[in-house]
């Protein structure tokens, strides 16, 4: 029989409460709850820190039977199965770092119904799937970091593209893959490797709004590490990650921090797997404050109180830049994103980009990382209009925003270029699009007859440098796309269209030609954060992170698994000093209640 919608939503939010403490679902999550309730197959994408995991977790404790999810990484498994312990939910892995004794144990638990969800490799579930579907009741199949089906499976581990079996073994149960990142290519790929083609997709904004964005340019050798400095010092007892170019770097810098009297250490793919997951266990217990780090440092990093990120050199490209930043202020507190821009990044990545397989391809994924960092507009809409995601105003939370730049109507001059465009039916590229606007006479020009079209010399008044900027601008706004796969053309977008037609206005920034080192440094952006805590609320919240670490210790759990820096930061706020009021902050469900409402209730009488 079918549940009522109504009580449905009663029942979804009752379980929200109870074992996770939070009041209600974050955008999208419930919408996914109902589908998967529905028994619906599920696409997910919803940025870092969006909850996608309460999106099958949720399900998994309102139906009969056991969650079946899909990991790709131990690390992973052990740290959401240590959360799902911590908030009182039934939860294991059956995984190589233990015994097949305890292996067996566990699922003797799965076949007699004590648990919830079960956390499983690909090639641990493909390798004993008959059993699995005789003796299991299996109310939900979900398949975390789905991206790894197309990145991963047509390479290192084939298992991944062979899940499609799971639809023909379990053909009543619905199926959600749930992913941060995955283009248009990469979701049709999931929909046809896990055999679910009418998969419902669930896109949410890739806007991390609590991410504050900050570009620095033209820092150098003992000014850039300086402003480094100060920039953690303004993070004072916070944990953050420093993204380097190269192996070495993430030495030299790590040992220059130690000089400074921070607690650093290097991550990288040379280092010996025992040092490797020293540092990354030290991490994760706030043991260590500061990891400098390649790309290695990656997806099996899921702490919630990271407060900052700094990439020291440009990254290659924006699905790396989104992905970095994304491992700050998982909690939705507010968080710190500085990159460090030069030219010689560029030259330094280029380098690799010719020894790529993919020239063509990363040299353009390049261009556009580089054209983020020179942006003079709202940093935040470059980045999500790279995802395909536009927003209609300025975000307020980058450096861009924060110290604007003069603005004009630019609606004529989009006009110019997009009635150029348009004239010549879309195939022209930008450098023969500022040709036109200029009236060039170069030979292309003359061959192609472009020279007879009224927009021809529209733009002559305006210099080389200055139509580069507003056509840029204009890229990176969504005005119009360059199709790459179509010898770089240009195509209007229906944004582009609405100002061509006169239904839009559009403002642009003004150009103003910059030395490339600025004479004037930029000023690193202020700490702030969600909770206005007043000078006694903050040393209260130090207090109770002291005690969180300690408690952490003594029951070998990571701190935030404890209570995450939001949760404490409420407390500190509201100081709750019974029982009751402790089991109404904000992620503190029933379990930790029992577990730890005298300890910090005490220390915070001890406080007022």
């Amino acid at each position: 029989m079918p549940i009522n919608p109504e009580q449905l939503k009663a029942q979804a939010l009752g379980v929200l409460r109870q074992f996770y403490g939070y009041p209600s679902f974050l955008p999208m999550q419930y919408e996914v709850i109902s589908h998967i309730m529905s028994g619906g197959d599920s696409i997910v994408l919803m940025p870092t820190g969006g909850g996608k995991s309460l999106c099958y977790q949720i399900p998994a404790l309102l139906s009969d039977g056991c969650c079946v999810v899909v990991s790709p990484l131990l690390a992973l498994m052990k740290d959401q199965v240590d959360a799902l312990i911590a908030n009182g939910v039934p939860a294991a892995s059956i995984n190589s770092m233990q015994t097949e004794a305890q292996n067996r144990d566990v699922l003797d638990c799965a076949l007699a119904g004590r648990i919830k969800l079960l956390y499983i490799s690909p090639e641990r579930l493909l390798g004993d799937l008959d059993n699995w579907s005789k003796h299991i009741k299996i109310s939900l199949l979900a398949i975390d970091e789905a991206h790894c089906i197309s990145q991963w499976g047509h390479d290192f581990r084939p298992e991944y593209t062979q899940l499609s079996v799971l639809k023909e073994h379990f053909p009543g149960v619905p199926i959600v893959a749930l992913t941060a990142t995955a283009d248009q290519i990469t979701r049709d790929d999931i929909r046809k490797q896990l055999n679910i083609p009418d998969a419902k997709l669930f896109l949410s904004s890739f806007d991390r709004k609590n991410i504050s964005l900050t570009v620095l340019s033209g820092y150098t050798g003992a000014d850039k590490f300086n402003t480094l400095v100060k920039f953690i010092d303004r993070h004072h007892g916070e944990c953050g990650i420093i993204y380097c170019f190269s192996r070495k770097n993430t030495e030299t810098l790590a040992e220059k921090l130690k000089r400074r009297g921070l607690n650093a250490q290097a991550f990288h793919a040379g280092l010996s797997v025992s040092v490797k997951n020293a540092v990354q266990t030290g991490f994760l217990n706030d043991d260590i404050q500061i990891v400098c780090a390649t790309v290695a440092f990656g997806m099996g990093i899921d702490k919630s109180n990271v407060r900052w990120v700094v990439h020291y050199n440009m990254p290659q490209n924006m699905e790396s830049y989104y992905q970095e930043i994304g491992r700050a202020g998982r909690d939705g507190l507010e968080a710190d994103a500085l990159m460090f821009y030069s030219y010689g990044d560029v030259i330094s990545h280029n380098r690799f980009v010719k020894e790529s397989g993919q020239v063509q391809l990363n040299t353009q994924k390049l261009e556009l990382m580089q054209r983020y960092a020179e942006s003079s507009i709202c940093r935040r809409r470059i980045l999500l209009s790279y995802f395909n995601e536009r927003i209609d105003h300025d975000c307020g939370n980058c450096d861009v925003c924060k110290n604007p730049p003069k603005r004009f109507d630019g609606s004529i001059l989009v006009q110019m270029a997009l009635s150029a465009i348009v004239r010549t039916d879309e195939k022209i590229g930008l450098y023969t699009l500022k040709d036109i606007l200029r009236g060039s006479s170069s030979v292309e020009i003359i061959q192609q007859g472009y020279h007879h079209l009224k927009t021809y010399g529209v733009g002559r008044n305006l210099s080389n440098l200055e139509w580069n900027a507003y056509l840029l601008q204009m890229q990176q706004l969504g005005i119009f796309d360059v199709a790459y796969n179509e010898n770089n053309h240009l195509k209007i977008t229906s944004y582009g269209k609405d100002i061509l037609y006169g239904r839009e206005k559009v403002q642009l920034t003004q150009f103003v030609k910059k030395e490339f080192v600025e004479k004037e440094k930029p000023s690193v952006v202020e700490k702030t954060f969600d909770f206005n805590l007043t000078l006694s609320e903050q040393e209260l919240f130090n207090q109770l992170k002291a005690l969180r670490y300690t408690i952490a210790q003594r029951e070998h759990k990571r701190p935030y698994m404890v209570f995450s820096d939001k949760s404490l930061k409420a407390m500190a706020h509201e100081r709750p000093t019974t029982k009751l009021a402790f089991s109404s902050v904000f992620g503190v469900g029933e379990m930790k209640t029992e577990m730890y409402w005298k300890p910090f209730t005490d220390l915070i009488k001890r406080n007022i």
